[in-house]
């Protein structure tokens, strides 16, 4: 830290650029160890230490110089952690922030903006677990020099330095304090180091066992999952509801429990297995039945200790589907959903205004092809003619190129092994092909299969008697001519192979360079868009991520993506793919860059799926079948 505190003592007190902090030209004399010539070396050494804990300088972006972003690494043994699942970092960061906002306290004015008083920035994590690129595990070099006075080194010799340390990597952010460069020194030399020596002396080693403890039953159940008859499991004892506010567990709210008919032993827990297949969930109004189909999709995630649902597990592939009255659709087959449409094809079908019916249609159909075995779908956020036509709509409406998910939905299953769970409330057709009806009464379960069916059975057969006394009558009618009815077109069942897309993005338009000129273009603001080239995706009904900083790391990755293609066709699965192992081996920070001032520097890694998702939903682009 004396180095650091020698740059910004010889900075103006009105500079914007703080040039030599991010520069930190370091002189190393000649003829010491790590300088074999025999003249002085200068190199830029960012990274300074108190400590054992490391401190490196990063520029968040070009527009943004008072604001430095910090990545502090700090050895897990100095934390007693000695396993290293993501939750652990998440933990560890979460503990970090209380310093950060016990700092944020002294510093607020509510009459200065940050650029007066300073800040410190960081991400408030959900109840979610996510790989972040501002808190995990990483291995980094032990100190290899002393400092010989302002911004002199001299390193040690290789054998002195030692073996690298697992350390515990946090990025935060600082607002420097303008033409303040003594509370500048203040924060960074003085503030920030004794924050992380009150975080190690501090740090509840007990809470991050619990932690670790508690991600190993959740990997545990995601194995038994794979390979049970079960596409999700929800603990007795969870607390579903969240709070309006805190987005946590509700105060005072009804744990919940499994019906005993469906209730399962995993890995030493008790609870709901839904099965594989068509499952539904309904109830009355404010009854509990989205928030269960809610947790189902949060499921997805591990979720941090303390949040309630901790132990609700889902199928990872999982896809969250709705109506979305608007987006784009390119070059799908819609066919097993859609028979035809006027002067279009739907088999090879693009729309730059979805209605609701062809949008959820293209949602399930996208969602199948990149690899989805489990479907959410809550009826009140779906398009009504996409979902159900009673025998009475049947009959006043001859001609109908809409195939209803119910005459999909089991099919779905036996063909492609997709399963469903569905929230339904207004509607009696998915009683009688459902596997399992699950009703929620007062955030209270029960299984009301066998009940229901006997009502669906019931109402079909006085339907049916209704419909052989009409049609009795009408052949009675003295001297009456026959009607001459259209004929009805078909909705038999749809080849296992018609569910999967066969199409190839062409790189024409896949690009992050505006179509006229000008550099590349990105920006992901808050408000559920990606900005990209000449495409404004808007990502505000998918709703599977999780927060803003996977659509930043989706903008970004797609940014990649799109800058190294060179040839006509791009392989997007296989793209994708490769990716994510390069963001496996090298972390995910490989895919940011500093030049584009309109995106966050905190990133949170989605899933391929949604990344996918994304991608579909870009407007200039096209398909090629194959």
């Amino acid at each position: 830290m004396k180095r650091l505190k020698s740059y910004l003592l010889s900075m103006d007190n009105n500079t914007t650029t703080y040039r030599e902090m991010y520069a930190a030209d370091t002189m190393i004399p000649a003829c010491t160890p790590g300088n074999p010539y025999g003249i002085p070396q200068f190199v830029s050494e960012p990274t300074f230490w108190y400590e054992d804990i490391s401190f490196t300088i990063e520029m968040t972006n070009k527009n943004s110089l008072d604001r430095p972003t910090i990545l502090m690494q700090i050895p897990t043994e100095n934390l007693g952690i000695d396993e290293y699942p993501v939750a652990a970092a998440d933990e560890c960061y979460r503990q970090w922030i209380r310093q950060l906002e016990s700092m944020n306290a002294e510093l607020y004015n509510r009459n200065k903006p940050f650029e007066l008083t300073g800040y410190y920035f960081y991400v408030q994590p959900g109840g979610e677990i996510l790989t972040r690129n501002s808190a995990y595990f990483a291995m980094r070099p032990r100190k290899d020099y002393y400092n010989a006075g302002q911004n002199k080194i001299i390193h040690f010799r290789p054998e002195e330095v030692g073996e690298p340390q697992m350390c515990v990597s946090m990025r935060f952010q600082v607002q420097l304090p303008h033409k303040r460069i003594k509370k500048v020194l203040s924060m960074l030399v003085e503030d920030i180091p004794q924050a992380a020596l009150m975080f190690v002396r501090g740090f509840d080693c007990a809470r991050a066992r619990e932690v670790i403890l508690l991600a190993r039953k959740q990997k545990e159940l995601r194995e038994w999952l794979k390979t049970s008859d079960y596409c999700a499991f929800l603990a007795n004892g969870s607390i579903l509801p969240r709070d309006s506010k805190t987005n946590g567990p509700l105060a005072g709210a009804v744990p919940f429990e499994a019906p005993k008919e469906d209730t399962v032993t995993a890995c030493g827990l008790e609870g709901l297995g839904i099965r594989k297949g068509v499952t539904v969930i309904t109830g009355g109004g404010y009854s509990g039945k989205s928030t269960v189909l809610d947790t189902v999709s949060a499921g997805i995630y591990d979720h941090a200790l303390g949040d309630g649902r901790e132990l609700c597990i889902t199928d990872e592939t999982a896809m969250t589907i709705s109506a979305e009255d608007g987006r784009c659709v390119k070059n799908l087959d819609i066919s097993p959903f859609i028979a035809w449409l006027p002067g279009g094809s739907t088999g090879d079908f693009s729309t730059e205004h979805a209605s609701g019916s062809t949008s959820q249609a293209a949602n399930i159909l996208e969602s199948i092809d990149s690899g989805a075995k489990l479907l959410l779908i809550d009826e009140d956020k779906s398009a009504t003619n996409f979902m159900i036509r009673d025998s009475l709509m049947k009959n006043l409406i001859r001609r109908e190129p809409i195939t209803p998910f119910t005459e999909r939905v089991n099919e779905l299953y036996k063909t492609c092994g997709v399963s469903t769970i569905l929230v339904i409330g207004g509607s009696g057709e998915y009683l009688g092909i459902a596997d399992s009806i699950l009703l929620m009464d007062e955030y209270r379960m029960y299984n009301v299969t066998a009940q229901a069916r006997v009502l669906y059975e019931a109402q079909a057969s006085i339907k049916a008697n209704r419909r052989a006394q009409a049609q009795a009558s009408e052949a009675t009618a003295a001297n009456a001519p026959a009607e001459e009815k259209p004929a009805l077109p078909t909705t038999g069942p749809v080849p296992t192979e018609s569910w999967h897309q066969h199409r190839v993005l062409l790189s024409e338009g896949f690009t992050p360079y505006p179509k006229q000129f000008g550099p590349q273009k990105l920006e992901v603001p808050d408000v559920g868009f990606i900005l990209i080239g000449d495409e404004k995706i808007d990502t505000n009904l998918l709703h599977d991520i999780a927060c803003q900083e996977q659509r930043t790391a989706i903008g970004f990755m797609l940014r990649q993506m799109e800058a190294r293609q060179n040839g006509r066709t791009v392989d997007l699965k296989a793209e994708v793919r490769q990716l994510y192992e390069e963001i496996a081996k090298d972390g995910l920070d490989i895919v940011y860059s500093g030049t584009f001032p309109g995106c966050e520097r905190f990133l949170a890694c989605p899933r391929e799926s949604d990344l996918l998702a994304v991608i579909n939903r870009m407007r200039r682009v096209s398909y090629t079948k194959c």
